[in-house]
């Protein structure tokens, strides 16, 4: 793709082009290779090489910008939900983290022409039309805003239908920006020539500069326009609420009981006032935002983990909770058992830290996790172990894992797209991908 503004509008690109086909053909030649099943940790051999199978994806593509962006979320848009058709088209907005203060940025991108991946077993209907017909690329179109400061977290929301994105800064400060010029641009290719020409002058809808360090964790109340919570890693935690004329009431006592940096929060996702918060002192709190903040903290679980607890998500269609760790575990808490402080479900398939996990929007028993071990994890809690069925080198994983996509190095977040069943996209140092595969 050329780019439209700057280093940082980035490519998109379709696993499995022809010419990376020929390149393979090539190198193959008439030999016959032997398909095997990898899993993360086996030693590889001297002359083998890994493969993605894309035959496991309904379609797989990555894009990368000009600097990382290691948050990011998806924006909802008007194409409707439950989409199913193709080629797809997804909008996110993601912050970079560039070693400049200065040349730091908020990108809102728009991918258009998101096919299918094209695997050798699929026929065609009518091949002299499919031979007539050009090939249509996936496009990425990006408009950008300046932002002081690497982007440590980015989250998205919409208040009276005006689409807001939240950000941390390294630099201490929380900001809220006004997407809606942005994303006019990146659907009109006159309106983001004229935008480029301006957007270096845009600035924040409002900012708070309370909090006594930088910090990671942020999110919206979904029942409860407006209404944010960010944590820093000093272990305060404010509850900011909309006012008129664009601005927030932020409440300036933090929320206290954590004994270290707030890592994650999540809002309940049907009780306005409940959210829950995971930190580095092993601990996860739900709390009560109508109580006063020294005292609104309901529920502890203390070592809820044996180091650091990194995420969390809270589940939309059932009381659950999962959270990931340093430890390289996930666990599984339901809210009806809270206090026993005992998880219903523990998994220990990565070997390093996790990064993300975030529950499926509609099915309440599937979620996906990231880990510094450069897997994205695929997982079901409904499935049960079945012996019998099994291969015998995969009787070792648990059950419950669906699918493992590898490709990417150094995986920092993962996010389910609300609108389009089974579609995954991930950011990483080296860029996003963007997937659904034939197991969800």
């Amino acid at each position: 793709m050329e780019d439209e503004q700057n280093e940082d509008n980035g490519t998109i690109s379709e696993e499995g082009s022809e010419d990376e086909d020929g390149a393979e053909d090539e190198e193959i030649g008439d030999e016959e290779k032997v398909k095997e099943t990898y899993l993360p940790g086996q030693p590889i051999e001297e002359g083998e090489e890994l493969v993605c199978d894309e035959s496991a994806y309904i379609m797989l593509h990555t894009a990368e910008t000009g600097s990382p962006c290691l948050s990011f979320d998806i924006i909802r848009d008007p194409l409707g939900d439950n989409r199913t058709d193709f080629p797809v088209t997804t909008y996110i907005v993601a912050g970079t983290q560039s070693m400049k203060t200065v040349t730091n940025k908020v990108l809102i991108m728009k991918m258009s022409n998101l096919h299918k991946t094209c695997n050798d077993d699929d026929e065609s209907t009518d091949e002299e039309e499919d031979e007539e017909q050009p090939e249509i690329k996936p496009n990425l179109d990006t408009a950008v805003l300046p932002h002081f400061g690497a982007v440590n977290r980015i989250r998205m929301t919409f208040v009276n239908e005006v689409p807001l994105a939240s950000t941390w800064s390294d630099t201490g400060k929380v900001h809220i920006w006004d997407l809606t010029k942005p994303l006019q641009a990146v659907n009109d290719h006159r309106q983001l020539e004229q935008y480029s020409k301006t957007s270096s002058t845009m600035k924040p809808l409002y900012t708070f500069s309370g909090h006594l360090s930088e910090g990671f964790a942020m999110d919206w109340c979904p029942t409860q326009p407006g209404v944010l919570a960010t944590g820093d890693c000093r272990n305060n935690i404010h509850v900011w609420k909309p006012q008129e004329a664009g601005l927030w009431h932020v409440e300036q006592r933090p929320y206290l009981g954590h004994s270290g940096s707030v890592e994650d929060i999540q809002w309940s996702p049907n009780e306005a006032n409940v959210f829950a918060s995971c930190s580095i002192d092993k601990s996860i709190r739900i709390w009560d935002a109508r109580v006063d903040p020294s005292k609104a903290c309901m529920l502890t679980c203390n070592n809820a983990h044996t180091s650091d607890v990194n995420v969390i998500h809270w589940n939309r269609n059932e009381p659950f909770i999962v959270s990931g760790g340093d430890d390289a575990k996930l666990c599984v808490w339901d809210l009806r058992q809270f206090q026993t402080k005992k998880p219903v479900a523990t998994f220990k398939h990565h070997t390093a830290p996790i990064t993300s996990v975030e529950w499926h929007p509609t099915d309440g028993t599937v979620f996906a996790s990231t880990g510094e071990d450069d897997q994205v994890a695929l997982w079901d809690l409904s499935v049960e172990k079945d012996d019998e069925s099994r291969e015998e080198d995969l009787k070792d994983l648990p059950p419950q894992l669906l699918f493992i996509h590898q490709g990417q190095k150094e995986l920092k977040e993962l996010h389910w797209h609300p609108q389009v069943p089974g579609l995954v996209i991930t950011t990483s140092l080296t860029g996003f991908n963007v997937f659904k595969t034939i197991s969800v």
